[in-house]
């Protein structure tokens, strides 16, 4: 897949990651990062010894430290999805396929993120999310957990059925699923440029993914059309995207009875040959780690905060963490944008200030009613954008 953004929709989840799922922001952020290679490596010889015998005892790697759990072989770990709490979910999403009449049941394994390789009908399920101590780890890396609430999990996990379903059926040959989504063929970039104005794809991963890739407007068009209670027939009504969500209903009744043609159970990446230690996992996937969105909203953040920390040192981020369902019903009012495109701007917004490490400036009330003027114009901004450059 690729499909590593958050939801528009507010969590109690966690995001898995995400919003609603980043820790809080700090001035000392920047010293964390700095800190990880020490606390990777600088291990004492009592802490040796502990991490040796957790490698003999499975799970007693829960009561590791950070420092001696980055040390840890991803093997090691000896992780089971069917004994985790991801099963329910995955038992889940069975359930609602099961109910949209599909057979064809995608497999499902524990990897390093992520993805549903081609060729092979099935969804690989980063393995932070297996265990809540994984979870925290991955939180305190990365600051973030993608996947880890429900509503998130179930997203992401409808979004990768989709490309298992697409390989498992070689629905990408058909002649009307490439005059509908475009050619699979088609190149993988780092990024993409997304029309947020755009009515032709449907809404439901952020950033507008279902832009990146036509593999990718496929799987996000399934997502939307599997949910329960979605309503897209109403919502996309008046929408060119009604024309893939039909296509998928159409197909899906033509196949769904069906054995597919590709049944491989292959597991890519899996878990019980990775040697490498979750420090490498960290420093590999901090070293990719790009922002997602364009710096649009920089300048106008800049003049509502404030670099200096000032006496109570309230960040940026956690005043609109805070401040979101307020501020995301506000923003809806005054531009009449719809709550995808709302939650978008706002997201982006609290992702920017946590990275430009920024500070409330004065009061809260006067930041607050600043920051109302700045999501409005820069909403506006947005929708009038024929190319955003977005992160794959």
């Amino acid at each position: 897949m690729g499909a590593r953004s958050e939801p528009f929709a507010p969590r109690g989840m966690p995001r898995l990651r995400l919003v609603g799922q980043r820790a809080g922001a700090s001035g000392q952020r920047g010293a964390d990062w700095l800190e990880f290679g020490a606390m990777a490596s600088t291990l004492t010889t009592t802490s040796a010894r502990r991490l040796q015998a957790a490698r003999a005892r499975r799970l007693d790697w829960t009561r590791l430290s950070d420092q001696e759990l980055l040390q840890l072989r991803i093997c090691d770990l000896r992780l089971d999805l069917r004994r985790s709490p991801l099963q329910r979910y995955v038992r889940r999403l069975y359930s609602e396929l099961d109910g949209r009449g599909i057979r064809f049941r995608p497999h499902v394994w524990l990897s390093e993120e992520w993805f549903s390789p081609d060729g092979v009908p099935g969804i690989a399920v980063p393995f932070y999310l297996a265990h809540p101590r994984l979870m925290r780890l991955e939180r305190k890396m990365t600051r973030e957990v993608e996947g880890s609430n429900v509503n998130w999990l179930m997203r992401i996990l409808r979004h990768e059925a989709g490309h298992a379903i697409d390989s498992a059926y070689r629905l990408r040959r058909r002649a009307h699923w490439r005059a509908l989504f475009g050619p699979a063929s088609e190149p993988y970039r780092s990024g993409y440029r997304a029309r947020p104005a755009s009515r032709h794809h449907v809404q439901h991963l952020g950033d507008w993914y279902a832009q990146s890739h036509p593999t990718e407007d496929f799987a996000e068009t399934f997502a939307v059309w599997l949910a329960p209670r979605s309503g897209w027939q109403r919502r996309y009504a008046s929408w060119p995207a009604l024309r893939k969500l039909r296509f998928v209903q159409q197909v899906a009744g033509e196949f769904g009875a069906h054995r597919p043609p590709v049944r491989c159970r292959d597991r890519i990446e899996p878990l019980d040959l990775n040697q490498r230690t979750l420090a490498q996992h960290y420093r590999s996937k901090l070293a990719r780690a790009r922002t997602r969105r364009g710096m649009l909203a920089d300048r106008l953040l800049q003049r509502v905060f404030t670099s200096e920390p000032g006496a109570r040192g309230l960040t940026a981020a956690t005043l609109l963490r805070s401040n979101k369902p307020q501020l995301l019903a506000s923003l809806i009012r005054a531009s009449g944008v719809d709550r995808y495109a709302a939650y978008q701007v706002l997201r982006t917004t609290i992702d920017r200030a946590e990275r430009l490490q920024l500070f409330v400036r004065g009061s809260q009330r006067a930041s607050l009613r600043a920051t109302r003027c700045m999501l409005a114009r820069l909403v506006r901004l947005y929708m009038r954008s024929q190319g955003l450059r977005l992160r794959a």
